[in-house]
């Protein structure tokens, strides 16, 4: 099964040498679920010719915002709205997230209060699960039709499932502990506050159920379906 990994953007080059970059740190995460790959930059304006080029798709994190004005979003937003239609299953993470959810109706805004990074909690209907998150932006309207899966205090939306054509998440279940001390250190200063930065250091080698949704991922994307 082929699966077409839409990269939104890039790691600062500091994180390069230990974890890839940002579409060599999924197929880490998707190894040895027997799927092969195809990459594009979509951030670089690569965006596939159809939905159908691959039998599913992977929406990756990003530094941009949903909402900003990059010539490459709204194709993107498009061919998001053309996989659904034609029964290719998409997954989203973070950017990937939001930007399927803009694309069918929602609405995405920096939450207000503040930052989600590091390890956090999420409620998936009574299951707890440790995740790491690195945002601002959220989901704060839902599309029409859509169902939340996952949510905690500070993100109500953290998890959308829409029917058997997409399926996203707020959070990073492809960051282990190496891209989250990177983006601490690299991206975080200046941007993410001191004591929340500090936080994240001391709870850094804690486990996450990162495996539980990667597996939830893969049977998403090999799940019969029709168009």
């Amino acid at each position: 099964m082929k699966i077409g990994i839409l990269q939104a953007g890039s790691f600062a080059p500091e994180m390069l040498d230990v974890t890839g970059d940002v579409d060599n740190v999924f197929k880490a995460m998707l190894s040895g679920q027997d799927f092969t790959f195809e990459v594009y930059r979509v951030f670089e304006n690569n965006i596939p010719a159809s939905a159908t080029d691959c039998d599913g798709w992977v929406l990756t994190g990003s530094k941009h915002g949903v909402y900003e004005d990059h010539e490459w979003i709204p194709p993107l937003e498009n061919f998001v709205r053309e996989a659904v239609t034609v029964g290719r299953p998409i997954v989203g993470i973070c950017f990937g997230h939001q930007l399927i959810a803009q694309a069918l109706g929602g609405k995405v805004e920096k939450f207000k209060g503040g930052w989600n990074v590091g390890r956090q909690e999420y409620d998936f209907g009574g299951l707890e699960l440790p995740l790491n998150a690195w945002h601002q932006d959220q989901v704060i309207e839902v599309p029409e039709g859509a169902r939340v899966i996952a949510s905690n205090a500070t993100c109500t939306n953290a998890a959308i499932a829409y029917g058997d054509r997409a399926l996203t998440f707020q959070f990073h279940p492809e960051f282990g502990p190496d891209a989250i001390e990177g983006l601490m250190r690299f991206a975080g200063p200046g941007k993410v506050p001191q004591e929340q930065l500090d936080e994240v250091f001391e709870n850094l080698a804690e486990p996450t159920a990162n495996e539980v949704i990667t597996d939830q991922i893969a049977d998403f994307l090999r799940m019969s379906r029709s168009a």
